[in-house]
């Protein structure tokens, strides 16, 4: 019983620190799943509306890298680095996001994609170090936005692969 309360505590407190973003995708788990998985698919629809990314490494594997540049659409440049910290194909993915290795506040994120009919439920689930880390996200970075749009653009490019593969 002290692990279920404990765990209990320990989402309690991460959940003032989280932001859960949850979209139902039309196309099957592993179709989404694969999207995450190649950075030929990741450099298409990555980001909110109006970014583009550069990779400069990618390693999909548990604790493997991808070292990258977002490009707002504003000419900012915005380092940004992740590790994976696990990969079970095709039902989660976590890892650590941050400017670079060594940033004291990168945050974690865990991506669920579960069967939902014919299509998949995504939900995006990050945690930042600090309550103040999170609240900065969502007002200055409009993590919230940024996020509902990066998994609308997710969205559309597994749509676009979809129908590619039918016209095949």
């Amino acid at each position: 019983m002290a692990g279920a309360e404990q765990e209990t505590v320990e989402d309690q407190a991460a959940a003032d620190r989280a932001i859960v973003i949850t979209r139902v995708i039309d196309a099957p788990p592993e179709l989404v799943f694969e999207a995450f998985t190649e950075v030929r698919h990741l450099s298409r629809w990555w980001g909110p509306e109006g970014f583009s990314t550069t990779t400069r490494s990618f390693d999909f594997r548990v604790g493997g890298v991808w070292d990258f540049m977002m490009h707002g659409p504003d000419g900012t440049d915005y380092p940004e680095w992740i590790t994976w910290t696990e990969i079970t194909p095709p039902a989660r993915i976590a890892l650590l996001h941050g400017e670079s290795r060594d940033d004291p506040n990168a945050f974690e994120s865990t991506l669920d994609f579960a069967p939902q009919g014919a299509g998949t439920r995504l939900e995006m689930r990050t945690v930042f170090p600090t309550r103040q880390l999170r609240d900065q996200a969502v007002q200055q970075y409009h993590a919230i936005e940024g996020g509902e749009q990066t998994l609308s653009n997710l969205a559309g490019y597994v749509a676009e692969l979809t129908r590619q593969q039918a016209g095949r």
